[in-house]
C-alpha cells in the first residue's frame, strides 16, 4: 500500500489522521483505503461535464469520510478551483495542510470565528438579515475585507434567506465597505428524484438573480448544481458547480449510470482475528440473538460500531473474505463482529475482511450497504469513524 509521498510524521501541517495512516506501529485493526487515482479521474470527468463552469469540490465532514486534506489537494490538482467546507474548523485544517485555494463555509459561523475567517481568507455564507448584520459588525475595522455568498432558500426549508428578503440583504452587503459579495447560491432538495420540484426551485432562483441584477447587485460566483443536478438539471449550471458524492464515485440517485464513468474511491478493510468452530445451538454475541444452526465455523473481526459499523436497528449484512460473501451473525459489538465462514474453506486469522469495496470478482458497494441500513450512501462513507486511518493509494 502506497502512502501520499508528501506527508511527514514530523510535519504539523499533515493532519493527525494522515499521520496515523503512515505509522503502522500503531497497529489499528481496520483501515480506510482512499484511491486518489480514482478521485483524480472523477474530478476530471466532472470538470468535463461542467461545461466551462468552475468546480467547487465539497470536502465537508472530512471529505465525506475520505480525508479532507488529501482529497482537496487531489481535486485541486485535477481541475477543481474552489472548495466547500461545513465550518471554519474544517477550513482551518485545510489551511494548516498548506491548501490556499478559495474555501466557502456552507453553514453557520459563530461571531468569534468570523475574525478567523478574515485572517485565513475564507468566504462565509449569509442566510438572513441578522447573519448579514453579525458578519458586517464582526468585520468592521478588520485589516482585510470579508468575502461572502448569499445562500437562498428556494424550497429546501433549511438554512437560507427567503427570496423576499434577498434584495435587502444584497443591499446591506453591497453598502458595507468591509464586505465583498462574492457569490449567490441555492441548494436543491429533490434533484435526485423530483425534477418538477427542482425546476420550481430553479425558477425561483432565476427570479432572485433577476431582482439582484435589477438592484445593481452583482456577484462573481453563482451556483446551484449539486451532484444530482449536474447529471440531470438542465439550466442549473451557472458559473460554478458544487459536486459532493460524484467526487467520490458514489451514485447521487438510483440508476444514475455513473458507474460507467466514475469509480468508487473508498474501501474499508479489516482482518480476521480468530477462527473457531462451535457446535449446534451455541449462542453468539450479546443477548444471544444468534444461535448456530449446526456446527458452524465463525470468524471474529476487530471492527464494530465504535468504528462506524452500525449496531441497530439495521447493520451490514455481509463482508467479503477470500473473494466470497460471508454473513455477519449476532449483534455488532463496540469493536468486534462475528462472521459465519462455514462456506469459506481455509479462512484463517490474518485474512483480509472487506466491509466496503472490492475483493476478488465481487464488490460491496456503498449503495448496497445503504439498502441494508435503509439510509443513503452519504451516511455509509461519512459515518466511518475518524480513528480508522485513511490510507491513500495511487497518488
Amino acid at each position: 500500500m502506497e502512502a501520499v509521498p508528501d506527508l511527514d510524521l514530523a510535519n504539523p501541517r499533515s493532519s493527525a489522521n494522515e499521520r496515523l495512516a503512515l505509522e503502522p506501529a500503531l497497529g489499528y485493526p481496520s483501515r480506510v483505503e482512499v484511491d486518489l487515482g480514482a478521485l483524480a479521474a472523477n474530478v476530471r470527468w466532472i470538470k468535463s461535464k461542467a461545461g466551462g463552469a468552475a468546480v467547487m469540490a465539497v470536502v465537508k465532514a472530512n471529505a465525506y469520510g475520505h480525508g479532507a486534506a488529501a482529497v482537496a489537494r487531489t481535486a485541486l490538482q485535477n481541475g477543481a478551483e474552489l472548495l466547500a467546507a461545513a465550518n471554519v474548523g474544517e477550513a482551518l485544517e485545510l489551511r494548516e495542510a498548506g491548501i490556499d485555494a478559495p474555501i466557502l463555509i456552507l453553514s453557520y459561523v459563530a461571531d468569534e470565528a468570523i475574525s478567523l475567517a478574515i485572517k485565513h481568507d475564507l468566504s462565509l455564507s449569509v442566510f438572513d438579515e441578522s447573519s448579514a448584520e453579525r458578519i458586517i459588525a464582526a468585520a468592521c475595522g478588520a485589516d482585510a475585507t470579508l468575502k461572502v455568498h448569499i445562500k437562498v432558500d428556494t424550497g429546501m426549508g433549511r438554512l437560507g434567506a427567503l427570496p423576499r428578503a434577498i434584495t435587502a440583504i444584497g443591499s446591506q452587503l453591497r453598502d458595507a465597505d468591509e464586505i465583498v459579495l462574492e457569490g449567490v447560491y441555492t441548494h436543491f432538495a429533490t434533484a435526485d428524484d423530483d425534477l418538477s420540484f427542482m425546476n420550481d426551485q430553479l425558477h425561483t432562483f432565476y427570479g432572485v438573480l433577476s431582482r439582484l441584477r435589477g438592484s445593481g447587485i452583482k456577484a462573481k460566483f453563482i451556483h446551484a448544481a449539486n451532484s444530482a443536478a449536474l447529471l440531470n438539471g438542465c439550466g442549473s449550471v451557472f458559473s460554478v458547480v458544487r459536486p459532493g458524492v460524484l467526487l467520490y464515485g458514489l451514485e447521487p440517485m438510483p440508476d444514475s449510470g455513473i458507474a460507467k464513468c466514475l469509480k468508487p474511491v473508498m474501501s474499508w478493510k479489516t482482518q480476521i482475528a480468530q477462527v473457531k468452530s462451535l457446535p449446534p445451538g451455541s449462542p453468539v454475541g450479546y443477548g444471544k440473538s444468534y444461535r448456530t444452526r449446526g456446527r458452524e465455523t465463525l470468524a471474529v473481526a476487530p471492527v464494530g460500531y465504535a468504528d462506524g459499523l452500525r449496531r441497530t436497528p439495521l447493520s451490514w449484512r455481509e463482508v467479503l473474505i477470500r473473494g466470497r460473501r460471508a454473513p455477519i451473525v449476532g449483534r455488532v459489538s463496540m469493536e468486534k463482529i462475528t462472521v459465519n465462514v462455514s462456506e469459506i474453506p481455509g479462512a484463517r486469522a490474518g485474512d483480509e475482511v472487506v466491509l466496503l469495496g472490492p475483493q476478488g470478482a465481487d464488490r460491496i458497494s456503498a449503495e448496497e450497504i445503504a439498502d441494508w441500513i435503509q439510509s443513503n450512501n452519504y451516511e455509509v462513507v461519512a459515518s466511518i469513524a475518524p480513528r480508522a486511518p485513511r490510507c491513500f493509494v495511487n497518488p
